[in-house]
């Protein structure tokens, strides 16, 4: 069975991957970036099977564009892919009203915007499937990460609710969640305009390994992840979040952990004496 894709933030990384692997599949691809000309060798590569278009997901205009694009071209849209993102770098207290409506933006909304514009057709279809790239920052949070994890969450808090509503009428969603990928995405991180000597020691880790995420060693490779979410969207029946590479589930087995522990204390802590 051939599928019909949107993956968005296609320029590098996991979403280049993912566009890759559909098309060598024989699948059919609107692959899209802010900046097109990234993708000119990917679609020279699969000129049968990708086709490319600028989206900023943080522009309507471009995002329903975009759909429009697909769904004449190739008449109808099976996979909407959120892919796109940025990260960004500081404190809570470090971090501007403008660079949190930013991040959220980008990470929240835009999806959201995404998921908005391509109901109609899933619903027209009664089938369809959105995959929405989250994060380990989805489920835990790390020191300096805090306007990224927030945004994270918000994803993941709206991909179950639009679960629950579309799934009565045929329309899958899915989460997943990388952990470590060698990637140029640590390395890419803005930082904040502001920083403060007080969070200096308590960050400068975190800060260092976002900084080394692309050649640390045993890192999770970008074809890994392209294999596992067109085998999600190819199966029958999926969790609906599903971590990607094995540090994944170490962080989050500890993280779930940690979780019951809390809410057992919590819990003991709540009850009144008699």
């Amino acid at each position: 069975m051939t599928r019909r894709w949107l993956i968005t933030g296609c320029s590098s990384g996991l979403g280049l991957a993912l566009a890759e692997a559909v098309a060598a599949a024989g699948d059919t691809v609107l692959a899209t970036a802010r900046k097109p000309a990234t993708l000119a060798e990917l679609s020279r590569r699969h000129p049968d099977h990708v086709l490319t278009a600028a989206l900023d997901i943080r522009d309507q205009a471009q995002v329903d564009d975009a759909v429009a694009l697909a769904a004449d071209r190739f008449g109808g849209l099976d996979v909407l892919v959120n892919n796109a993102g940025s990260g960004l770098f500081g404190a809570v207290e470090e971090v501007a009203d403008e660079e949190l409506r930013d991040q959220l933006e980008t990470l929240v909304v835009g999806p959201w915007r995404l998921v908005r514009a391509v109901l109609p057709l899933f619903r027209a279809q009664g089938s369809g499937h959105v995959v929405n790239v989250s994060s380990l920052a989805g489920r835990m949070a790390f020191p300096g990460l805090g306007a990224y994890v927030t945004g994270k969450y918000a994803l993941e808090g709206m991909s179950q609710a639009l679960a629950a509503e579309v799934r009565p009428l045929g329309i899958r969603v899915s989460v997943v969640e990388p952990g470590g990928f060698a990637t140029r995405y640590g390395a890419a991180i803005a930082e904040t305009g502001r920083r403060l000597p007080a969070y200096t020691e308590q960050l400068e880790p975190m800060r260092e390994a976002m900084r080394q995420m692309e050649t640390a060693p045993g890192l999770n490779r970008p074809e890994y992840f392209a294999e596992l979410v067109r085998r999600l969207v190819a199966a029958e029946d999926t969790p609906l979040r599903v971590p990607v590479g094995p540090d994944a589930y170490a962080y989050l087995d500890h993280t779930e952990q940690a979780a019951r522990d809390e809410l057992a204390a919590a819990r003991a802590f709540s009850e009144l004496p008699d």
